[in-house]
């Protein structure tokens, strides 16, 4: 179903296709030996030019027990991309070494140009401030997963909304689903962009409302999506500065929260969510990180077509 094809945006796989990619996650979390080994002989080239973590580090996870290699890069400095080459002559020469290619870009729509390039799928692993769809698709299984469905939810964002590629991105996706309400919780300066509010949420009707206090909208949520604000996204430091500790979520926020909440963040935590939340049994984003490899596993066989 999908085999050789690329993930660039959110709305790249139908709802469907994503149903069967949360099924096959379930089945691979619950089995530890399910899918191991079947991409033997594949290899996966990861170009990371924008550091990462989680990201890099669980597409690598994800391959390797697949039984799949990983090759590439982890910052721009080790490419040719120092010496000036472009981003599409990377991609056609890498195309040719691998099966699949996972890519960090910070710039704009570097995903889509270098799908155009590659002569393998191509999967965006983050472009700018515009989409991170695998990080979607981790948020997405881990609401499923805890929550049972998408519909009738109430989701919350909160923090760096104008420049979280993964609020835009989970926003998009989350806006296919029936009576989805979401809030939209940030300073001024940092508001949900436009085109997601008016774009994406007008045309699909989705309710929404925006605020800029968390413990005013926090007991009438069922997910609260927590953000950093981003300091690699601001030209002007006293800006960052100013804004950088807008929310912060403590135990005692919680405490007017309901009790199936559920807390996610698609880190790093810099500050926004105090240590003392960690063990609260409402915290999901350690659980958020973990999914993230088994759905990576489940994008990866399924591209590939082992699956």
């Amino acid at each position: 179903m999908l085999q050789g094809r690329s993930l660039i945006g959110p709305d790249d796989f139908s709802v469907a296709e994503l149903d069967r990619l949360f099924e096959l996650t379930a089945c691979i979390k619950d089995d530890a030996g399910y899918l191991r080994q079947s991409c033997r002989g594949k290899l996966l080239a990861a170009l990371f030019f924008e550091p990462s973590t989680r990201t890099r580090l669980s597409f690598e996870a994800a391959m390797l027990r697949l039984g799949g290699g990983v090759c590439g890069f982890a910052e721009p400095g080790s490419s040719s991309a120092s010496k000036g080459e472009s981003l599409a002559d990377t991609i056609r020469v890498v195309s040719s070494y691998s099966d699949v290619i996972v890519m960090r870009n910070p710039k704009e729509g570097s995903a889509l140009l270098a799908s155009r390039y590659s002569s393998v799928p191509v999967i965006n692993a983050g472009d700018g401030g515009h989409h991170h769809p695998t990080q979607t698709l981790t948020d997405l299984v881990t609401i499923k997963h805890l929550r049972g469905d998408f519909s009738r939810l109430t989701i919350g964002f909160c923090g760096d909304l104008k420049f979280g590629r993964t609020v835009h991105s989970l926003a998009s996706a989350l806006s296919r689903y029936v009576n989805v309400k979401m809030v939209f919780i940030s300073p001024g300066e940092l508001k949900i962009p436009e085109y997601i509010t008016q774009t994406v949420l007008g045309k699909n009707n989705i309710e929404y409302t925006e605020t800029d206090r968390l413990e005013k909208v926090i007991s009438d949520l069922d997910v609260l999506y927590m953000t950093r604000v981003q300091r690699e996204r601001f030209l002007n430091e006293e800006e960052y500065i100013r804004l950088k500790d807008s929310y912060i979520l403590t135990a005692k926020l919680m405490k007017r929260a309901r009790d199936k909440l559920i807390v996610l963040h698609p880190l790093p935590r810099v500050n926004e969510i105090s240590v003392e939340v960690d063990n609260d049994p409402r915290a999901a984003y350690f659980k958020q990180a973990e999914y993230g490899m088994y759905i990576r596993m489940a994008l990866l066989a399924s591209i590939m077509g082992v699956v």
